[in-house]
């Protein structure tokens, strides 16, 4: 753990945040197998649901580090995520409409995107350290 600590922040966000789009990715796949892609926005809103939690926890002790203040941090997290699912959403819907026909890769570059944007709100708001 002491090694993974060394490295720097951004970079163990770039760590954690592939293995958390990974996982946000197959969600979204699956969802749109199962319910169809038609409904790509339903299918991307179900994968953000359900992916905030395994990402709290991976952003929270791999990432930032911080201890204590759980509620607090994921409601800031939750908070994190909603203007993080809004930009996907309109990104999304822009690429499907007018750019890139196919919905996997939409997806696969709004989640891209979007994750410069999740990285700066976490930092500076979300997992923000109190000053001493």
């Amino acid at each position: 753990m002491n090694s993974w600590l060394k490295l720097p922040r951004f970079v163990r966000f770039l760590i954690i945040g592939c293995i958390n789009a990974g996982i946000s990715y197959c969600m979204y796949i699956g969802f749109v197998l199962i319910i169809g892609t038609g409904h790509y926005k339903l299918c991307a809103t179900l994968q953000w649901a359900l992916s905030s939690f395994t990402s709290y926890f991976n952003q929270k002790f791999f990432v930032f580090c911080t201890r204590g203040n759980y509620v607090q941090e994921y409601l800031k997290c939750c908070s994190t995520w909603a203007v993080s699912y809004v930009l996907n959403i309109i990104i999304l819907e822009i690429f499907v409409r007018y750019m890139i026909k196919d919905v996997y890769i939409a997806q696969f570059i709004c989640m891209f995107l979007v994750s410069l944007v999740t990285y700066a709100l976490f930092k500076f708001f979300a997992f923000k350290k109190r000053e001493e």
